[in-house]
């Protein structure tokens, strides 16, 4: 809910946390652990599945609930596919062998299903809405070269879909009713220029939120009946960020969040009939989201609890959660109800255990696993939990992270180690399943997730600190995190590289620009390295979000100066450690010319670049065999030059 934008989602708490929390496991057990050991290869982590259920917007459930739509890499893409209930394999319902397709939704009366996918090729992030008719076809219901579309969800009696597309002005999205048997869409909402929220099951309200700056934002809603103009919900002053959470079943209320009262985002409730307002989730963490079951008998929400999601399944009726048995430990995600919401799907996953889907029968409480998605010759005993670690950064400012320690590192055996940094601005790393640093910690290397300053999940002062500031304090805390690592007994204090994506790639870039000496070597993937020319070639649809992130970062026809002396490219004479960069060449965020002139400057300095592009990819890797070609460079690289 919090306004920020990702180019890929406690002061007080944190200044009483101890240094260290969530101790990992002693050398002697560590050592013990590793005699029986396996390792990995990045094809067979890579094997492992990706599952997601279907758009929260969609149904989830076949109409006669006997199928599960769900969205799986299993053929090496991503593609659609129907999960039997009763258990089974699931039924492929997309085919592609390029771009990925993912499930949206079934419709409310038969097996045809919402889609989406890339129209544009592989990255490019022009995803249209397509419906699998009954004999299989597939047709694309917002055709357009430059358009984006996205379903925004279905209306209560089932005869009506919502999807919002930028058709009319590249920059804006609007709304579009579409009918269910004919396809034909008519326009409902013009937007003015702010973002599309969500629309009420009566079909009558429209809620959208509009960013005034990176700290502050509102909430309005519309009467699409009357056609009236937006009406402000969250009138306020000071910098307060608010942002649309869902409308209540009956229609009646918007439930939204702020951090109006606090550190941390709040839902709230907001009447439509009366302008009334009042808390309905307070708590010491963010709430994620807050969502309902199609009759408000459920209510789900979730809390970013210290880099971990607490998920409550609330009984309305009876004002207890909802008891469900026979599940592993782990995070629970993605509920989804069948029509008469007698059963539910949704997914697990841990640090060791990525996105299992699982159904379970509301009456009983009784939970089944579905698909398992772990490769099996992979032993989940040879994975490493994670724990949560608060370290020092030079200004005293107390930074969380996560932390993965390899089996058997220890002060006789240290281990090489890797700083990861996060996509943003704004992002967060968390615990969870991650073949990327499973891979890697399974080879030896310990790898520190830090969340710099101006991380979300960690109260608003937290996140605001780096503004206008980014590439200086922040990256000191990731300079810091190396600091700390090498200051451990069982690190390999002359090992230590540091990692990440997009905003992390940044990251990479810089530290090895403006702290040569800090780490060993570096891996920038799709990482920013000219602001200028970054902020300059923001996609038009990001509209509104596009503001927001230059009033955060800066803006480029004002801030040019700082910005250039913020990027890694024109300061690339300073770095002297190995460097590997990897990058979708089709990437609409950060332009592949980017890494091309990083490359080109840093081999000038006669050190050590390599340079991985995927002709097919963009701000992301889809493809099954692209990840494990990346994940394959990542260890080679560490391991010829960082590891002694």
């Amino acid at each position: 809910m919090r306004p920020t934008v990702c180019l890929v989602s406690v002061l007080a708490l944190m200044a009483a946390a101890p240094a260290v929390m969530a101790q990992t496991a002693s050398p002697e057990t560590a050592s013990a652990s590793a005699a029986d050991l396996r390792t990995y290869t990045a094809a067979e982590f890579y094997q492992t599945r990706n599952y997601g259920l279907s758009s929260p917007a969609g149904l989830g459930f076949s109409a006669d609930g006997q199928s599960i739509l769900i969205s799986s890499d299993e053929t090496g893409v991503f593609n659609a596919w129907a999960l039997p209930v009763a258990g089974g394999a699931p039924v492929p319902l997309s085919v592609s062998t390029t771009v990925a397709t993912r499930g949206l939704s079934y419709f409310p009366n038969d097996d045809r299903v919402l889609l989406s996918a890339d129209s544009g090729g592989g990255g490019s992030e022009l995803d249209h809405v397509y419906v699998r008719k009954l004999d299989g076809t597939v047709r694309d219901l917002t055709p357009g070269e430059a358009v984006k579309a996205d379903l925004l969800g279905w209306n209560a009696a089932r005869d009506t879909f919502f999807v919002t597309s930028n058709l009319r002005d590249p920059e804006v999205f609007d709304l579009y009713a579409y009918d269910p048997v004919t396809y034909e869409s008519r326009l409902v909402f013009q937007n003015p220029g702010m973002l599309i929220a969500d629309v009420s099951p009566d079909g009558r309200w429209l809620a959208i939120d509009k960013p005034n700056t990176s700290a502050d934002s509102d909430v309005y809603v519309v009467d699409l009946q009357s056609g009236g103009e937006p009406r402000l919900v969250t009138a306020h002053e000071g910098a307060v960020a608010h942002g649309t959470y869902a409308f209540s079943p009956d229609s009646r209320q918007l439930i939204y969040g702020t951090d109006e009262h606090g550190e941390f985002n709040e839902a709230w409730t907001y009447d439509l009939t009366t302008g009334e307002k009042a808390p309905l989730i307070q708590a010491d963490w963010d709430v994620q989201f807050v969502s309902y079951s199609p009759s408000g008998r459920y209510r789900i929400s979730a809390l970013n609890a210290d880099a971990s999601t607490e998920l409550t399944l609330l009984d309305t009726t009876t004002g207890r959660p909802a008891r469900l048995t026979g599940l592993p430990d782990g995070d629970i995600g993605q509920v989804r109800f069948n029509a008469d919401e007698t059963r539910i799907a949704f997914t697990v996953s841990s640090d060791t255990s990525p996105n299992d889907v699982w159904t379970a029968d509301l009456a009983t409480g009784q939970a089944r696993r579905l698909v398992t998605a772990l490769n099996p010759v992979i032993n989940e005993a040879d994975l490493v939990e994670s724990s949560v670690v608060r370290y020092a950064a030079s200004d005293g400012t107390i930074i969380p992270g996560v932390l993965y320690r390899p089996r058997g590192a220890s002060a006789a055996h240290p281990a090489p180690a890797i700083v990861m940094v996060h996509g943003g601005p704004g992002g967060q790393s968390t615990r969870g399943y991650s073949p990327m640093i499973q891979h890697l910690v399974n080879h030896g290397y310990a790898v520190l997730a830090a969340n710099n300053r101006g991380s979300s999940g960690y109260g608003k002062t937290f996140f605001h600190m780096d503004d206008r500031a980014h590439g200086e304090a922040d990256l000191q805390d990731i300079v810091d995190a190396g600091s700390w690592l090498r200051a451990q007994d069982w690190i390999a204090d002359d090992q230590v590289a540091v990692m990440g994506g997009s905003y992390g790639g940044y990251m990479t870039a810089a530290a090895l620009a403006f702290h040569p000496d800090a780490f060993e070597a570096g891996i920038n993937i799709f990482g920013v390295t000219n602001w200028v020319r970054t902020l300059e070639s923001i996609p038009a649809w990001w509209g509104p979000q596009r503001d927001a992130l230059f009033d955060e970062m800066g803006d480029p026809a004002i801030d040019g100066e700082r910005h250039r002396r913020i990027s890694p490219l024109f300061h690339a004479a300073n770095i002297r450690r190995p460097m590997l960069v990897v990058q979708g060449a089709n990437d609409p965020r950060v332009l592949q010319v980017e890494s091309d002139e990083l490359v080109a400057a840093v081999r000038a300095n006669d050190i050590p670049v390599e340079y991985v592009l995927f002709p097919d990819e963009g701000h992301g890797f889809q493809r099954r065999d692209n990840r494990i070609t990346a994940q394959e460079a990542y260890l080679k690289f560490l391991d010829q030059h960082v590891r002694d």
